[in-house]
């Protein structure tokens, strides 16, 4: 089978796709037939030795895959081969066919494409876990997301609507604010052309946000330190700008905020119980319409060093998904 390979820490024009032998499942796994492969910027650190996992070389980066079952290992219930799939990953999503936990795999429904199941995974189950276990995200509050036209930004403002908050979606240009308004956002900001804290403070009456989701870090982190509300909640979720903010615990004090982290892969396997029923809802949802992955490149398996130079120049809207031709078909 062919397969994305990284054989030593470094930039994406050093991957390679090479003919490995396929993987057999062992005990409580599945073997999947993977036709789409969902890209993340945590990928792009798997491969540079960034992520806070370091796999044996050589190994495939890709957190997240849709296919269609083909094997089951030993005390596998299900799904059973034939199972249209959508599935996470530590690492290895990018191949042909990839061997995952049978605890994170997940059926999806005959109108789903596998493009879109790639997609889902990473962001929703990030978001999800972040806003409604983490945050505490409650109806009528304010939630303030930063990032807003990235993949799990994006779906922090249809999970944000569908839990009942008003939105206020922050990116860097107009362009990929008009992209949050679609997908739902109350109010936009562009903290390239505005100031954050003021804006955010205006948007709520002086409150500021109860709710803020971080995916970037740096300087935004540090804006959001200023705009959060009494009791509010920041949920660091990850450092896309590159920069580690430390937080003020004079300020944390004064406004009795929570500063809470979310390492959804880590509650995944921790607690597969409860990922297994957000995903549920998750797929409900997206079933009636309310979240709608925004898919905005299609590239095939062995553009994957393409797909993850796009993060280092920061012109990602979105998701971007890789399609897999299966051998004979």
């Amino acid at each position: 089978m062919k397969a994305v390979l990284c054989r030593a820490f470094g930039p994406p024009e050093t991957l390679a796709v090479e003919t490995v032998d396929p993987p057999a499942p062992g005990p409580g796994e599945v073997r999947i037939a993977v036709a789409a492969v969902g890209v993340n910027f945590p990928d792009l650190l798997l491969i540079e030795g960034k992520y806070q996992i370091k796999p044996p070389f050589p190994f495939s980066p890709g957190l997240e895959c849709a296919g269609v079952v083909a094997e089951c290992g030993p005390g596998v219930e299900g799904p059973a081969p034939g199972t249209r799939v959508m599935a996470f990953l530590s690492h290895g999503g990018m191949a042909e066919q990839v061997v995952v936990p049978a605890t994170c795999v997940f059926p999806i429904p005959d109108a789903m494409p596998f493009d879109v199941a790639a997609a889902f995974p990473v962001v929703y189950g990030t978001s999800y876990h972040a806003l409604a276990s983490r945050g505490a995200l409650a109806r009528g509050e304010t939630l303030l997301v930063l990032g807003a036209s990235g993949g799990v930004g994006l779906s922090a403002v249809e999970i944000g609507k569908r839990l009942g908050a008003t939105v206020i979606a922050a990116a860097g240009s107009d362009e990929k604010l008009a992209l949050a308004a679609r997908h739902g956002a109350d109010h936009l900001v562009n903290y390239r052309s505005e100031d954050l804290r003021e804006r955010v403070k205006a948007l709520t009456e002086g409150r500021g946000a109860d709710v803020i989701y971080d995916p970037v870090g740096g300087d935004l982190f540090d804006a959001s330190m200023r705009c959060i509300a009494w009791n509010g909640r920041l949920l660091v979720v990850g450092f896309a700008s590159g920069r580690i903010a430390e937080a003020r615990t004079n300020i944390i004090l004064l406004k009795e905020i929570s500063v809470v982290g979310v390492a959804w892969g880590a509650f995944a396997h921790r607690d597969s119980a409860a990922n297994r029923a957000n995903f549920a809802e998750l797929l409900g949802w997206h079933g009636a319409g309310a979240l709608q992955p925004l898919i905005s490149r299609r590239l095939p398996l062995a553009d994957a060093p393409a797909a993850l130079e796009a993060f280092q120049s920061r012109s990602v809207v979105g998701k971007q998904v890789l399609t897999v031709a299966q051998p004979g078909g």
